[in-house]
């Protein structure tokens, strides 16, 4: 029974390896043996059986060598079982929710044929509140056609302080996150990466300048806490559920009253999150950081102010 074990974990590992280099292309028996926390030898046996399994593998040697798959090779698609078609239409699917684009539509034409079954995807993800701007979806076509050619990109951009600046950098990608789309770019007189949100991009333009640096090569992170927040508060049963809709975080201690302490993350000049918490008015109190309570008692003062001014007209 254990050789069995033994040889299917080794099935399990070819096919991971075979893997990694389609994705990765040309990779060291070093980085291999890390990747797979395997020695060397093992990996040099494995090269030879996948070559003698017929696939193409290639080898060069020197301070550059490693090991890597043919271009032309493709894998057999009996490879790929239902649960990982049902995951690939899946995710098609809520692509094309979330932007509407001929080349994802004839992607999930392609891909049907083989979808052996009639049963619907167990998973439907609808990503269709980032689809609802026009002015955004024409801006994702514009940036997505410059990103495939390596040009550079201008616009004009209005950040969190409301000053409006023109910029030129490199787009790398697009994201969805926090219910809004960013263009990851690279600043070329900056030397780094930053991120812009796309509904505050006007009159984008692509240039005739090219990519400045290989961007492929680079590992791109860019870390949400280098402007995010985490915020405690306690909030009322009443508002229990809502908090863990909107503010995407976790109930940290409860009460016995049904009161609850609530701990999120979030970027911190982004008004979603804040407006959430104000329309739970007193039934939620922050408990930190001081900086977020005193952003709320300042609105709270300027509110009232502005209500109170010529008597209320």
């Amino acid at each position: 029974m254990l050789w069995r074990e033994e040889k299917t974990v080794k099935i399990d590992r070819l096919i991971a390896i075979m893997n990694y280099l389609l994705r990765h292309g040309k990779t060291s028996a070093q980085k291999l043996s890390e990747e797979f926390e395997v020695s060397v030898r093992t990996i040099v046996r494995d090269m030879e059986t996948l070559g003698q399994a017929g696939i193409p593998i290639q080898s060069t040697c020197g301070a550059d060598g490693g090991y890597s798959i043919m271009d032309t090779y493709v894998v057999d698609r009996k490879m790929v079982s239902r649960e990982d078609y049902d995951h690939i239409i899946t995710a098609l699917y809520a692509l094309l929710s979330a932007y509407a684009d001929k080349d994802v539509e004839q992607t999930v034409d392609k891909l049907m044929p083989l979808y052996a079954h009639a049963d619907a995807p167990s998973v439907l993800v609808d990503f269709s509140v980032a689809n609802e701007d026009r002015e955004v979806n024409a801006a994702i076509r514009i940036l997505e056609s410059a990103i495939r050619q390596q040009r550079a990109v201008a616009f004009r951009y209005t950040n969190n302080e409301n000053a409006v600046k023109q910029m030129e950098v490199e787009p790398v990608r697009l994201e969805f996150k926090w219910y809004n789309w960013y263009l990851v770019a690279f600043h070329p007189g900056h030397q780094d990466y930053c991120m812009f949100k796309l509904i505050r991009m006007e009159e984008i333009a692509v240039l005739d300048r090219g990519y400045s640096v290989d961007h492929g090569e680079r590992d791109i992170v860019l870390q949400d806490n280098r402007t995010g927040i985490t915020v405690t508060l306690r909030g009322k049963a009443v508002i229990r559920a809502k908090c863990r809709e909107y503010l995407n975080g976790e109930v940290t201690r409860e009460y016995q009253n049904g009161d609850f302490e609530f701990r999120f993350c979030a970027p911190e000049r982004e008004v979603y999150w804040y407006g959430v918490l104000l329309s739970f008015g007193n039934n939620v109190t922050v408990l930190e950081p001081q900086s977020v309570i005193d952003r709320i008692l300042a609105t709270c003062d300027e509110v009232r102010e502005h209500y109170e001014k010529d008597g209320g007209k």
